[in-house]
Parts: C-alpha cells; sequence; structure tokens
C-alpha cells in the first residue's frame, strides 16, 4: 500500500489518522518518507521515449524531435503532454486502443469517446482522419485537458465537444448529438456492463464500439453485457487486460 499527503501533514499526525482508520495496519512495518517537490513533468520527460501504435501513429512529448524511419509512409504525431487528466499512452488498456485506432479505417467516422480523459484517443482518432469526435467524462479537468490538447496538436474545439455524463445524455436526448460510427469506452469493467445498454444504444446499425480498461478475469462478464446488441470479436489481451471489439446488428 502507499499513500501521499499534503506536505503540511506531520509524521505524528499521519501515524494518528493510520492508526484511527485502519487498526489492523502494522505502523511499525511502515516506511514514512519525505517526498521532495521537483518538475514533475521533466522528471516525466527525462524518462520517456516516443511510442508507436500501428507503424503509423506516434505519441510523443510537445516540440520532442522523433525519427519515424525513412520510406515508413504516411506517419500521423500527436503530441501529448502529462497533465492533470489519465492518458498518455503508456498503460495497455490505451496502448490496445491506440493500436486499433492506428488501423483503422476512419475516413468521415463520427466517434464518441466515452471516458475521455486527455482526450488521447479521439484526437488519435482526429489525426488519423475521422470527421469529428464528441468527448464525454465526469471528471471537469479532463475536459479541460482534452481541449488543450487539441490546442497543442492544432485541432479545433469544434471537431471534438466535449460534456459532462448528465450534459451527454441531454444532447441526445435533444438531437444535438447523434449516435456514431465508432464509439470508444476505455473505462472499467464495472461501469461497461451497467452502462451496454446506453453505450450500445450510441452506435449506429453497423457501428462498431470499442472496450477496454477490462482485467482478462472480467471478459465474459463484459461479452455478455453487449451480445444483445452486437457481434463480438475474439478479445485481444495484452498482459492481464482485455481489449473488445464489436460490430452493432442492424436487428437491434
Amino acid at each position: 500500500m502507499v499513500g501521499l499527503f499534503s506536505a503540511d501533514t506531520s509524521e505524528e499526525n499521519l501515524k494518528q489518522l493510520l492508526a484511527e482508520n485502519l487498526p489492523d495496519l502494522p505502523l511499525a512495518s511502515c516506511l514514512l518518507s519525505r517526498l521532495e517537490d521537483q518538475d514533475w513533468e521533466r522528471a516525466w520527460l527525462d524518462d520517456y521515449k516516443p511510442m508507436c501504435f500501428g507503424d503509423t501513429l506516434w505519441v510523443c512529448p510537445s516540440g520532442m524531435q522523433i525519427n519515424t524511419g525513412e520510406g515508413s509512409g504516411r506517419q500521423v504525431i500527436m503530441e501529448l503532454d502529462p497533465g492533470l487528466a489519465f492518458g498518455t499512452g503508456t498503460h495497455p488498456t490505451t496502448a490496445m486502443c491506440l493500436e486499433w485506432l492506428a488501423t483503422a479505417d476512419l475516413a468521415g467516422r463520427h466517434v464518441i469517446d466515452y471516458g475521455c480523459g486527455s482526450g488521447i484517443l479521439g484526437i488519435a482518432a482526429l489525426l488519423l482522419g475521422a470527421d469529428s469526435v464528441s468527448g464525454v467524462d465526469n471528471d471537469p479537468q479532463a475536459l479541460t485537458a482534452t481541449h488543450d490538447n487539441c490546442d497543442k496538436n492544432t485541432l479545433a474545439h469544434e471537431r471534438f465537444p466535449v460534456y459532462l455524463p448528465k450534459d451527454f445524455a441531454n444532447a441526445l436526448a435533444d438531437g444535438s448529438q447523434a449516435a456514431a460510427d465508432i464509439v470508444l469506452a476505455n473505462i472499467l469493467a464495472g461501469p461497461l456492463v451497467s452502462l451496454a445498454p446506453y453505450l450500445a444504444a450510441m452506435v449506429r446499425p453497423q457501428g462498431t464500439i470499442l472496450l477496454s480498461g477490462i482485467l482478462r478475469e472480467q471478459a465474459e462478464e463484459v461479452m455478455a453485457a453487449y451480445a444483445p446488441w452486437f457481434d463480438l470479436a475474439e478479445p485481444v489481451y495484452q498482459g492481464d487486460w482485455t481489449r473488445l471489439e464489436g460490430k452493432r446488428d442492424s436487428q437491434h
């Protein structure tokens, strides 16, 4: 177990807090140390290397020069810096979605990125040819981060409108937002299962849903939740994580 606390928390107060809230915790075996402040973005960049997905899509920090190789065909470079919202492409759940996007036919497509975080998946979709993306997240900081990252990649905010979940539901209800050709949802298995009817309704007939954030042992439960609406492909695994892809049945 690892915990971070504000700099003004004294060691004695911290021990008292732990004793009151975790009475079974053996405090004698706990290591308490002060983490000195530093330029965290610079520390992150010092160890960061550009990542390539599908031999086409590169993700790198702003201003970093990269060599994509000679004669390698069309290359797309996304500039993305660490921020308050989750999503830099390093986690397998995000990486598997980026790999899929890098090989998909996105030309002219409308995409919904449900749980957009930093906006990394939606921005990748736009850079790879999608016409528009709608982003949804329950964290207002994620919506801010998404548009900040659009700016870094010279993408107009109008091509990537962002919403809190309630506002997006209202936009769907009043027709200002339409169902999508592709719905991306890289969240967690529990919400994916509970949201299955809602997310399914966002996908046009013959459209595609891409689900991630799912542990291997959770894959069957999530597949069962989406089977009434989608023809699901075989799961794709990376380590402990799963990606699911489904084609919307035009009969439902």
